[in-house]
């Protein structure tokens, strides 16, 4: 692996200092006790000036992937600024759940559901600020103890989820309906050793910036192996549709290694 390729993240994070370093401790000085959610405060200011650029680097292939697909009930892992709305077909979807722990997103979300016929005030949109391991506080927010999400949708959302294997799990099994859908653009661990060596040496460090996000989270992987039962109690997949590529012309060398998926749950008890 080049060095060049192997240092790339380096300059993303000076683009990031200079953007959200001022900002952030202008913030603190106001407020000193946001001192003890630095990280997210840092974060926040990044997304505001880079969220549109980046949207628009992977718009064709999230427009491929959620536009056609995505249906019915629909929840969001980590909306940010609410990007991710204007690949939902308005006709197809009828409530937009959006899970954002971060809240100094959640006013410009909210303007962006309310732009594409979402509103709070009609039940078609609700605005989350639980992280998406809670399972419990999303079903009671959806009213409901049974799978009742038709669809859910991340981009680049899951590096961020704390113990986010086992909350992968609780989500498919608790919250997706059989037969919906997970549709997902995120970036894991790159099948290249050379690559996922970097990966995990800056991981530690590119989380304290970006609010927990993880360059080494194997979420692809997770995601393909998560199992149900059969009705002679036999482990089997949960999936009877499994889809995964990769974006068209990325380089193998990246750390900012990207797969998009498309997973279909099949029916089954699912497993404690």
């Amino acid at each position: 692996m080049k060095l060049a390729n192997a240092f790339g993240l380096w300059t993303e994070l000076n683009f990031a200092l200079q953007a959200a370093l001022i900002p952030t401790l202008k913030d603190v000085w106001r407020k000193p006790t946001i001192i003890s959610h630095l990280s997210r405060t840092f974060m926040a200011h990044v997304w505001i000036a880079f969220a549109s650029q980046v949207d628009a680097n992977a718009r064709t292939v999230k427009r491929e992937l959620f536009l056609p697909n995505a249906t019915g009930v629909v929840l969001d892992i980590g909306a940010g600024l609410g990007h991710g709305i204007q690949y939902l077909d308005g006709s197809k979807v009828t409530k937009y759940v959006a899970v954002e722990p971060n809240v100094r997103m959640h006013p410009e979300l909210r303007r962006a559901a309310a732009a594409a016929g979402y509103l709070e005030s009609d039940g078609t949109l609700i605005i989350l600020s639980c992280g998406a391991e809670e399972v419990a506080t999303i079903l009671e927010s959806l009213d409901s103890t049974i799978p009742a999400v038709d669809t859910i949708t991340s981009v680049m959302s899951m590096c961020s989820i704390p113990s986010a294997e086992e909350a992968l799990r609780g989500l498919v099994s608790r919250i997706l309906k059989p037969g919906g859908q997970l549709l997902f653009y995120e970036h894991v661990l790159s099948p290249r050793k050379d690559v996922a060596w970097w990966q995990r040496l800056w991981a530690p460090l590119w989380q304290i910036f970006y609010d927990g996000c993880r360059l080494d989270c194997p979420t692809d992987v997770w995601i393909d192996e998560i199992t149900d039962v059969d009705e002679h109690g036999e482990k089997l997949s949960v999936w009877s549709e499994r889809k995964l590529w990769g974006v068209p012309g990325e380089t193998e060398e990246t750390v900012f290694h990207h797969v998009l998926g498309k997973f279909v749950k099949r029916g089954g008890k699912m497993l404690d």
